[in-house]
């Protein structure tokens, strides 16, 4: 396929799985928070640079590309494990065995655990008769984790604690454990959890949502107003489900650590020695091993342009892994333009723009509400060490340029 075959096809913007095909043989599924902007992404001139070979023939060889929207981004991701374990796209399992995958196991117990297992884990030390329920495999394994996270909020259930033990486990102080290991969720009600962790997993969302509705009736008119106020939280939560942490690429985020924040700044006199740097905070502390600096080469007295081509050499180093939001020096006009950057990459990670006062000082932020109110402290951390940082290597170029003069 080339970008003029895509032409031809209406992708919406909205979530939903895709299918590379050639003609009736699936090479390919994926996930996307927009099918518009993700398919789109495989047709940008510079795919090679950030795609495995696998990836590259596979768009060479497809003549179609399909696709199924969906209600919510953790849809798709249950949806795309669920078509990847039916049909075993090429492109999808010839790059790693199922050893390497990840799966959801819920145990066959009277409290059912519900557990991300690594499948090398389960294939050697795992029995049949422990598992209640397998879902996956899951090619994308902290993604998968940001979706439990998700479905535990919506149904808390037990992963740890001792069942009846009469003590309150740290989830459960939380919220995220339903309260059997203090003896507060009878067997039965739990497994109804468990049903509809089942159902979830499974891809019944409609029928899982309509049977919440349909149990949320029946409590109100039985007057236990209590469950049928959890029933509907829980219906309105699977109805509004949008998070864009489950679409990171996979192979490119930071291991462990802590959530990794890059600000982006750009110093020059006039437009003279005009520089961009990269500044990286981890676990709210500065990275600086992972600081870089670039010399703009093109347009050296427009912060924006400069700014765009910093961002695009960032880009083209896979080996660098993705941030969890990406943060620039300005507003709307350094918005749009690093916006377009990350389109065109077919990135979907948080953007946050830290506008200045007329004093450089840090008035407000705008972007991404979400990443501001999760990170605040760290961007504006990876912001104050940009500018610094940004000053100092112009202020060294400026010196050896007078130097040499």
């Amino acid at each position: 396929m080339t970008r003029e075959d895509l032409k031809k096809y209406k992708l919406p913007d909205e979530p939903g799985v895709y299918l590379f095909k050639k003609g009736r043989k699936i090479l390919y599924i994926g996930k996307a928070g927009s099918l518009r902007d993700r398919v789109r992404s495989y047709f940008s001139s510079d795919l090679g640079r950030g795609r495995a070979p696998s990836i590259v023939r596979m768009v060479e060889e497809a003549d179609s590309v399909d696709w199924k929207t969906t209600d919510s981004v953790l849809e798709a991701l249950i949806v795309e494990a669920n078509l990847i374990k039916r049909h075993q796209p090429p492109a999808n399992v010839d790059e790693k065995d199922n050893k390497s995958f990840n799966y959801v196991v819920i145990t066959k117990e009277d409290f059912p655990r519900v557990l991300i297992v690594r499948g090398r884990e389960l294939f050697q030390g795992w029995k049949e008769a422990d598992i209640k329920y397998l879902f996956g495999p899951f090619p994308a394994g902290l993604s998968l984790k940001e979706a439990l996270k998700i479905v535990r909020k919506i149904f808390p259930f037990r992963d740890k604690c001792v069942p009846n033990s009469g003590k309150p486990c740290f989830n459960r102080q939380i919220g995220l454990c339903p309260g059997v290991c203090s003896g507060e969720m009878s067997k039965e009600e739990y497994t109804k959890t468990i049903r509809n962790i089942k159902d979830l997993f499974s891809g019944n969302f409609h029928g899982l949502k309509r049977r919440l509705a349909n149990e949320m009736k029946l409590y109100a008119e039985g007057e236990r107003y209590e469950e049928a106020q959890v029933r509907r939280r829980q219906v309105h939560a699977l109805e509004h489900i949008r998070d864009v942490s489950l679409l990171k690429d996979e192979h490119r985020i930071a291991p462990g650590g802590g959530a990794r924040i890059e600000a982006f700044d750009v110093a020059h006199t006039s437009g003279t020695e005009t520089v961009a740097v990269m500044t990286v905070v981890a676990n709210g502390e500065p990275v600086k091993a992972a600081y870089r600096m670039f010399k703009i080469r093109t347009a050296t007295n427009d912060d924006v342009a400069s700014l765009k081509e910093a961002l695009s050499r960032r880009l083209n180093h896979p080996e660098w892994p993705l941030p969890r939001v990406f943060v620039v020096d300005g507003g709307k006009g350094q918005m749009n333009g690093a916006k377009k950057i990350l389109q065109q990459a077919g990135l979907e990670v948080p953007l946050v723009g830290v506008v200045k006062n007329e004093f450089h000082k840090p008035e407000r932020l705008i972007g991404d509400q979400r990443a501001i109110e999760a990170y605040e402290k760290d961007i504006l951390l990876a912001n104050n060490e940009a500018h610094r940082f940004g000053i100092t290597f112009h202020r060294k170029r400026l010196h050896k340029r007078t130097f040499v003069s």
